[in-house]
């Protein structure tokens, strides 16, 4: 039997929804490792064919879209005026009878080895790791994991785009906490990140600039005995607060990536890809050539710690087919792979580059964009 429509073949449709609504689609989407666009997709045929349906309460919606197969947008509409309903009402309906027919998942036992840890580097600067680390953080914290993202990068990128400042040089910081130097709580620096769907669950830890000191102050502090323990010393009293915590890596490699491979491995009593490292390239050679030096720092530090560290995948970002044979070729050398796998590809679309301009999080300044769609992929990937 074959399906009424291409499932290629999409079209925008925009509704308004109340945000209690939205989240408990984007959750339930997560929990089920459903696209979005698919699970409502799906809630809309069923709905047509099935007797009238309660209301739902629409009042103080906002506005919601997605991508319907192209033709099921009009047959929505007709079902919805032959009912008598607005057309907000149908798409409100098919969310709820998708919601009531795939109820949640059995909560996953609780994990005895804390908060999972994921952190997202690359050698090479310029590939987008920071937006990606964001838009995961995002998504993740969107589908109910309280999540904190860590500003592990002096030069601050993922603080200033997400509207904040850097903490000055003579305040506490990470830094001064992984030293010995910092008097108070780490989690006293915490600020939240507000909008969006995600509200109430997401946490932003700032870089300072004295982040630049970092990798001397480890070869020679005689406060850290073992450098590579650094992170983790400082990050332990966080984690029982967190479902996850991700880490924005400086694009080098020194002793402060040392740090964040070391705190992403997979510890005593943890299962293989809890956490890990997502590798963030493009589709062109030097991303290649600096992962294959990443590698052989991963390699190294297993070798000589006796450690496993999970790589959990690649994101190729920032990808156009139209740039030709070089993207295209490149994108297929990194599927090639295989272990670690491409775990999705995000478009060259100006969403990033506008919610960087705006110092807004991309989830927030377009929710519904291609980009945002493909953070969540990454997210429930990462979190299965």
């Amino acid at each position: 039997m074959t399906a009424p429509y291409d499932p290629t073949d999409r079209e925008k449709v925009v509704a308004k929804l109340p945000a209690d609504l939205r989240k408990e689609l984007k959750v339930r989407a997560a929990e089920l490792d459903r696209d979005i666009q698919d699970a409502v997709t799906e809630g809309v045929e069923a709905w047509r064919k099935a007797r009238p349906r309660p209301e739902v309460d629409t009042s103080g919606g906002s506005s919601f879209s997605t991508y319907l197969p192209a033709g099921l947008y009009g047959r929505l509409k007709e079902v919805s005026k032959k009912r008598g309903i607005s057309y907000n009402q149908g798409v409100a309906q098919a969310i709820r009878l998708w919601l009531d027919s795939n109820p949640s998942p059995r909560p996953k036992p609780a994990r005895v080895t804390g908060a999972r840890r994921v952190i997202f580097g690359n050698q090479k600067g310029g590939v987008g790791k920071t937006s990606v680390a964001a838009g995961t953080a995002q998504a993740l914290a969107e589908s109910g994991h309280r999540t904190l993202l860590i500003d592990f990068d002096p030069q601050g990128h993922l603080t200033v785009q997400l509207g904040h400042k850097m903490l000055d040089i003579d305040s506490p910081s990470l830094a001064k906490h992984m030293l010995g130097e910092a008097k108070g709580e780490l989690r006293d620096l915490l600020v939240p990140i507000r909008g969006g769907d995600f509200e109430d669950h997401l946490w932003l830890l700032p870089s300072c600039k004295d982040a630049f000191l970092l990798d001397a102050k480890l070869a020679t502090s005689r406060f850290v005995r073992v450098k590579e323990t650094a992170l983790e010393k400082a990050l332990e009293q966080l984690e029982k607060q967190f479902d996850f915590i991700v880490v924005d890596c400086p694009p080098s490699l020194g002793y402060s990536m040392d740090t964040a491979l070391y705190y992403c491995r997979t510890r005593e009593g943890e299962e293989d890809k809890t956490s890990g490292i997502v590798v963030v390239v493009q589709a062109e050679d030097s991303s290649a050539d600096a992962f294959d030096m990443l590698d052989d720092q991963i390699q190294d530090l297993t070798g000589d710690l006796e450690v496993d560290i999970s790589m959990l995948g690649f994101v190729v970002n920032l990808y156009d087919a139209r740039k030709g044979y070089v993207a295209t070729s490149s994108l297929e050398e990194w599927r090639k792979i295989g272990d670690p796998p491409v775990v999705a590809v995000v478009p060259e679309l100006k969403d990033q580059r506008e919610a960087v301009r705006v110092k807004q999080p991309l989830l927030v300044h377009a929710p519904y964009g291609e980009q945002a769609e493909v953070m969540r992929t990454v997210a429930r990937r990462i979190s299965a």
